[in-house]
């Protein structure tokens, strides 16, 4: 009896203890808001966009920006509406871009660089400052009014290249087997276990996609800055551009300024005293001050589909097949939903996750527009979950196809008895009812029964893209194989319809819905205050990111995610490349 008493006043002290703590929070939050003052962009504001700033598909939202914290970011779709909307605002008269560091890829770049390009088709000015610019940032700077570096700075100007990494040597040294199975013959998701370098077939599909994209970026730039692109790819080539000095008189940039002088110039077209402070608002500021979201009697669902694809539910970071199976069939069934938006951002993942994904595209479609917006990249299983759809939108650079699948099984046996000294043993009812596990190897019999899985969702992958494109399969065959293609060359071949970004998109979806006011109905939805306080992930996220540095984290989430790959098939990108 005494222990009953005292479980039940620890748990009752327990209940009171997080009550008050609720409440108090709840109190200080209240009150920092209501104490806060309201954002406001003020006169003669210059928009700052700053491409160290990652923009992802999903906005990240920081619970203590209300205390002084880091503001919440906004998401890539929101840097377009607050460029377009700071277009027509009478109180923005310009924009400063901050262009001396990145931390976005290519097509979100080109997503940017499109939307400041129709932004200086006002009456207004785009300035761009680095003190050393790197060439990522240099191609969304190039649309600008006037493009400066520093003096003792410059422009890095080099040329693309695409890395990927190898462990297969790792892997014989830990003495661990990879068991592989795969399907197409360019699905070269599975060579960093398998090879030391890039196969023929690989070297061929990394070649032509990376050249695909560097015409592009080379076409953009020497449409803005009225270089031909042949003397640009000279420039690469010879390491012409070095130094400040040589970008200044090969006219890729304007002028050698340091930071000062370049707002001092800003204060001369604001018509504002020398000494005074320029009124310049961030993005994320000017969201909270500026009212971008669209009002009208129709509505669209807008789906924002990032990250690897998984069984279950998955996280906001990531595309979980429950989550997201339910998210389109609540768009699907919801009446007042007149067409859906998928925007994409994936290098695939779990072919099960996909295919129920895929089904409820499928079945969207019977009953509303279905438009798809690719970003970066939209592959394998990314390409699995729209190929359904309507109609699907991809920018020149955006990494597309690679229809494959393929599974993994390590066998870990001389792992655990040689560099551990674990042995293990079991016992079964029948031969194969450990055909997973990771501590003795297959058996011939097991091999032959898990690729014939993999080709079996292989087929199954190509009968799904046929079907979705209007194609017949063998056509399908010979671009898929797993190969991997540019935004530009997927048009060609008719795995994606047209050219375009987000907004783009959104526009097609409302033409096809014939909706001429409209308003968007955003999946996932923004977080509740104290779901995003309870919700430590983002914050746990943030940290180890802050600790290991963009490149550090790369790794790190590459290595997490292919905890995930054993035991089911994926179709999904090689990881661990990256275009700089």
């Amino acid at each position: 009896m005494n222990n009953f008493f005292r479980i039940f006043f620890a748990s009752l002290l327990a209940i009171v203890v997080f009550a008050v703590l609720t409440l108090f929070v709840g109190v200080i939050f209240v009150s920092a808001v209501a104490s806060g003052k309201e954002a406001v962009t003020g006169e003669k504001a210059v928009l700052v966009v700053d491409l160290a700033d990652q923009y992802p598909e999903v906005p990240e939202t920081n619970p203590f920006s209300v205390f002084g914290g880091a503001p919440s970011k906004p998401s890539l779709y929101d840097l377009v509406r607050l460029i377009r909307h700071a277009k027509t605002n009478n109180s923005v008269k310009g924009i400063f871009l901050k262009c001396g560091r990145n931390s976005n890829q290519i097509a979100t770049l080109q997503e940017i660089r499109n939307a400041l390009n129709d932004f200086n088709t006002s009456d207004k000015f785009v300035y761009a400052y680095g003190a050393v610019i790197p060439q990522a940032g240099y191609y969304v700077a190039s649309v600008a009014d006037k493009v400066y570096c520093a003096p003792t700075g410059g422009l890095d100007w080099h040329g693309l290249t695409l890395t990927m990494p190898f462990i297969k040597g790792a892997l014989e040294k830990l003495e661990i087997q990879p068991q592989i199975f795969y399907a197409g013959k360019f699905k070269s998701a599975t060579e960093p276990f398998r090879e030391t370098e890039m196969t023929e077939a690989n070297r061929l599909q990394s070649t032509a996609l990376l050249n695909d994209i560097y015409q592009k970026f080379l076409t953009d730039i020497s449409t803005s800055r009225k270089l031909d692109t042949a003397s640009l790819r000279r420039y690469a080539d010879s390491n012409e551009v070095q130094f400040a000095g040589a970008a200044l008189s090969r006219k890729m940039v304007d002028g050698l300024k340091y930071d000062d002088e370049v707002k001092d110039e800003m204060r001369s077209l604001l018509k504002i005293d020398a000494d005074e402070k320029i009124n310049f608002v961030s993005t994320s500021k000017y969201a909270q001050a500026e009212d971008i979201v669209q009002s009208g009697s129709g509505k669209i669902a807008v789906i924002y589909a990032e990250g690897m694809i998984f069984d279950g539910t998955g996280d906001r970071g990531a595309i979980g097949g429950d989550t997201y199976r339910d998210y389109v069939r609540r768009a699907r069934m919801d009446k007042t939903v007149k067409a859906i938006v998928l925007r994409v951002n994936s290098e695939g993942g779990s072919a099960a996750a996909s295919e129920q994904i895929w089904r409820e595209v499928d079945l969207a479609k019977k009953v509303k527009p279905v438009i798809v917006s690719f970003g970066d990249i939209a592959a394998s299983g990314g390409y699995y979950i729209s190929c359904a759809a309507d109609s699907i939108f991809a920018q020149n650079n955006t990494i597309t196809g690679s229809i494959g699948v393929f599974g993994v099984i390590p066998n870990m046996q001389k792992f655990f008895n040689n560099k551990l000294g674990i042995t293990f043993d079991d016992v079964h009812t029948s031969p194969d009812a450990g055909m997973q596990t990771v501590v003795k190897p297959l058996t011939e019999t097991q091999k032959r029964y898990i690729q014939s899985g993999v080709d079996s969702v292989y087929i199954q992958f190509k009968q799904r893209v046929a079907k979705g494109r209007n194609r017949p399969l063998d056509e399908i065959e010979n671009i898929a194989q797993g190969r991997v293609w540019s935004g530009s060359t997927a048009v060609q071949l008719g795995l994606v319809d047209r050219i375009g970004g987000i907004q783009d998109a959104v526009a097609a979806a409302a033409a096809k819905a014939k909706l001429k006011d409209y308003r968007l109905k955003e999946y996932p939805g923004k977080q509740s205050f104290f779901e995003m306080f309870f919700n430590s992930e983002p914050q746990k996220e943030s940290m180890i990111k802050q600790e290991l540095g963009e490149e550090g984290y790369k790794t790190y989430s590459a290595v997490r995610a292919m905890k995930k790959l054993v035991g089911s098939v994926q179709a999904r990108m090689p990881f661990g490349i990256t275009i700089e």
